[in-house]
């Protein structure tokens, strides 16, 4: 995203301007990339919205969707710049102006992606953000499957990266966590990797065997590491209230789909951010059977929405949620995608509209029900 021709004046007015706690009709000023000036009431001059929503930008903590462009078949692997301007126009046009692109560290057996193909993701990254072709501000998100054997070296092929601004715990090994079910991971695993019965078996004795080989002391190290670093926090998929007390010894910052009430609930009362996935919302359910979205919502055990694996699910729940949970506002689903997950990684220049806050922006049509994005702004200059 190139600078030099940013306007340093930018007034729209006749918007719905969602801030924190409240909607106003009203004009907002933009000047130098941030925000100047908001009032209610229409000024003389500037865009009309014509009564179209204008929310903060969108910022998205863990999306797996950068992988998807990379590797869009099995052995198949796209040019990476290539593939990040794909995922960087998409994450975009879904809102998002601040993203944490999720990358493996270490496996679990379910890819062929291995960490080279990571470590050329993350200069991709890097090349595109330095040299301005990017819409969105991208930074990385360590995804660190504690249960493989070379999640620690994969670590640390990272670690000293000043991209990386939060890393997740996780343990996908049959009978933890997500998968504490056998058969939803048979369901999960058998029907992904086209697997017989027998190579199922082989694989869960093998993936069991590795987390208890490594996942305990990996989590420990990685976690007293990354609170040296200052790199936040999360821990994913905790299901028990065992799993809440191991997040708050290491320093969790954010709990990452917990998988049952009582997991959301103790987190919440910890001090954590409790973060779901959007399609969850918008589905209704989790694709895994775990506790509902739309359930921690009306518990107020919920903080932030991530999208995951669909860019736009975004902004399509925050615009549904008030009409699914009673009570629920709009400005305090907004604030789900926006002021909650940027305060969570310390971001305290973006994720409200305020005076002196970055001019990350996004305009939002409502047709039948639907949001629609119609333009979006990244500090004051039009990416979309």
């Amino acid at each position: 995203m190139t600078r030099d021709t940013r306007p340093s004046d930018i007034v729209f007015k006749n918007a719905r301007i969602i801030l924190e706690d409240e909607v106003i009709t009203g004009t907002i000023q933009i000047r130098d990339g941030k925000i100047a000036d908001i009032s209610a009431g229409n000024g003389i001059s500037g865009e009309d919205f014509g009564g179209d929503y204008l929310m903060p930008g969108v910022v998205e903590l863990h999306t797996d969707h950068l992988e998807h462009h990379y590797a869009p078949r099995p052995k198949v692997r796209w040019n990476a710049d290539a593939a990040l301007m794909a995922h960087d126009a998409q994450i975009a046009a879904s809102g998002i102006t601040t993203v944490f692109d999720a990358l493996r560290v270490g496996l679990d057996g379910d890819t062929d992606i291995n960490s080279d193909d990571m470590v050329l993701l993350a200069d991709a990254i890097a090349d595109g953000q330095n040299n301005g072709r990017l819409r969105a501000d991208h930074y990385l998100h360590l995804r660190c499957e504690v249960s493989s054997p070379n999640c620690l070296d994969a670590f640390e092929l990272f670690e000293h990266n000043p991209q990386v601004k939060i890393a997740s715990l996780m343990d996908h090994a049959p009978g933890q966590r997500q998968f504490a079910s056998l058969e939803a991971y048979k369901t999960y695993y058998m029907g992904k990797q086209k697997m017989t019965q027998a190579e199922f078996d082989a694989f869960c004795d093998r993936r069991v065997a590795e987390s208890v080989a490594y996942a305990d002391r990996f989590r420990k190290e990685i976690a007293a590491r990354c609170q040296a670093k200052g790199i936040s926090l999360a821990s994913h998929d905790d299901a028990t209230l065992a799993h809440v007390d191991e997040a708050i010894e290491q320093g969790i910052h954010v709990a990452e789909f917990p998988t049952t009430l009582e997991a959301a609930k103790a987190s919440k009362e910890a001090g954590m951010a409790v973060l779901m996935g959007a399609p969850n919302i918008v589905r209704g359910s989790s694709h895994s059977g775990n506790v509902s979205a739309r359930d921690l919502a009306s518990a107020g055990h919920l903080d932030i929405l991530s999208s995951d694996y669909i860019p736009f699910s975004l902004v399509q729940a925050v615009y549904t949620l008030p009409q699914l949970v009673d009570g629920y506002t709009l400005p305090q689903a907004i604030n789900l995608v926006t002021r909650n997950p940027a305060k969570a990684v310390g971001f305290n220049d973006r994720g409200t509209l305020a005076s002196g806050k970055r001019a990350d922006m996004v305009r939002v049509h409502m047709q039948n029900a639907i949001p629609v994005v119609r333009s979006v702004w990244r500090e004051g200059q039009r990416v979309l």
